[in-house]
């Protein structure tokens, strides 16, 4: 049987204990991340699907929709039981594939409290910041997450697309739980703030983990080593990228239960020493 816990478990915060593989709930909204997804009720049966396969892990954000992801989180899935919903603020949608940055601290901490509204619980379980807007002193927007647990809106913070310059001057106000930055096989550009997660405890949350670029194509290594384990470049990919760190918490989004389950699949993967050394050389080429 799929479970995604033979991914292995880490822990938020050093508390709360999570399955390493999570999802990502930014794909059951509608074309350019806008408005209702195309078919809900196969978004709904995806939702429903994610904690029957051992997922007790959703990242989303208030602007995914706007506003729809958590709507449709909460229809899905309140109560959540052993589920923990992380979500996201500081971001503006004006319009379909548009995203504008604004970290006022009076906007973090309505977003904030909006999202713990729409998604229908007393205290989130972890907010992340989605961008540190440059127009406002970092500190300022650190300041609100402060007062946000403290007031006890959220219970974990993290940020992300940070810099280790970022995480170290945001610890120094909150207890950053987690980082989430762009991160798969093919785009190592955060490996130093990789390593600084690992190095610190920090759970570190990869978007767009099954990228592979150049290396899915017919005929590369990618490939070939696929094609050994009967499964597809994005399993192997998930596979390197669950075997590259243990704080590594990859958090693949599909609007389809059948993608659902062949991301799950994944977990199956077991890589030797020698293809994931294979992998990681030809995706530094």
């Amino acid at each position: 049987m799929v479970h995604a816990a033979k991914s292995g478990t880490f822990k938020i915060g050093g508390e709360r204990e999570i399955v390493r593989l999570g999802f990502g709930a930014m794909r059951i909204t509608g074309k350019g991340i806008w408005g209702d997804p195309a078919d809900p009720e196969e978004a709904r049966r995806t939702l429903r699907r994610v904690p029957e396969l051992g997922i007790d892990f959703i990242d989303t954000a208030d602007s995914y929709g706007p506003a729809v992801s958590e709507d449709l989180i909460r229809e899905a899935l309140r109560p959540y039981g052993k589920v923990m919903v992380a979500t996201k603020g500081g971001l503006v949608r004006p319009g379909p594939d548009v995203w504008n940055v604004l970290g006022r601290p009076d906007f973090l901490i309505q977003q904030a409290h909006l999202s713990r509204r729409r998604l229908g619980v007393e205290r989130i379980d972890l907010w992340q910041l989605h961008r540190i807007d440059t127009n406002v002193p970092r500190g300022e927007q650190f300041d609100a997450i402060k007062s946000l647990i403290h007031d006890g809106v959220i219970r974990f913070a993290g940020l992300s697309e940070a810099s280790i310059d970022d995480i170290e001057a945001a610890r120094k106000v909150f207890p950053v739980a987690t980082v989430q930055n762009r991160y798969n096989l093919a785009d190592r550009t955060y490996e130093d703030v990789l390593n600084y997660c690992e190095k610190n405890g920090i759970g570190f949350i990869p978007w767009f983990p099954l990228a592979a670029g150049d290396l899915a194509k017919p005929g590369t290594v990618l490939d070939i080593i696929a094609k050994k384990h009967n499964a597809s470049p994005s399993q192997i990919a998930l596979a390197w990228i669950l075997k590259r760190s243990p704080v590594i918490l990859p958090i693949p989004g599909t609007g389809k239960v059948k993608h659902l389950e062949e991301n799950v699949a994944g977990v199956d993967i077991v890589l030797s020493d020698e293809d994931f050394a294979t992998l990681d050389k030809a995706a530094k080429k």
